[in-house]
């Protein structure tokens, strides 16, 4: 049903393939629009958006490890490290 695409990063200019599973991941998660920026320019422009974020040492209140959130997350009283929150996404 998909085949892969060969699409040009808005950001750098060089192509990309926007694969099959790729567009299949896109089409099952509602997205409507292509990738716009390939998979260097999507983490380099992730990672200078979390630059400037405070960040706190907490303990994960399902397992006990202890974790580093957002500042944001300060005063919230269940506060998950990344596996456990992300286990509790896969359940969702």
């Amino acid at each position: 049903m998909y085949e892969d695409k060969t699409l040009t990063c808005k950001e750098c200019g060089n192509e990309f393939i926007f694969t099959a599973g790729e567009q299949e991941f896109y089409a099952e998660k509602g997205f409507e629009n292509e990738p716009q920026r390939c998979k260097p320019c999507r983490d380099a422009r992730k990672a200078a958006s979390k630059s400037g974020r405070e960040m706190i040492d907490v303990t994960c209140s399902s397992c006990g490890n202890p974790a580093r959130v957002p500042a944001s997350l300060r005063n919230k009283p269940d506060v998950l490290c990344s596996e456990c929150f992300a286990k509790q996404k896969e359940a969702e």
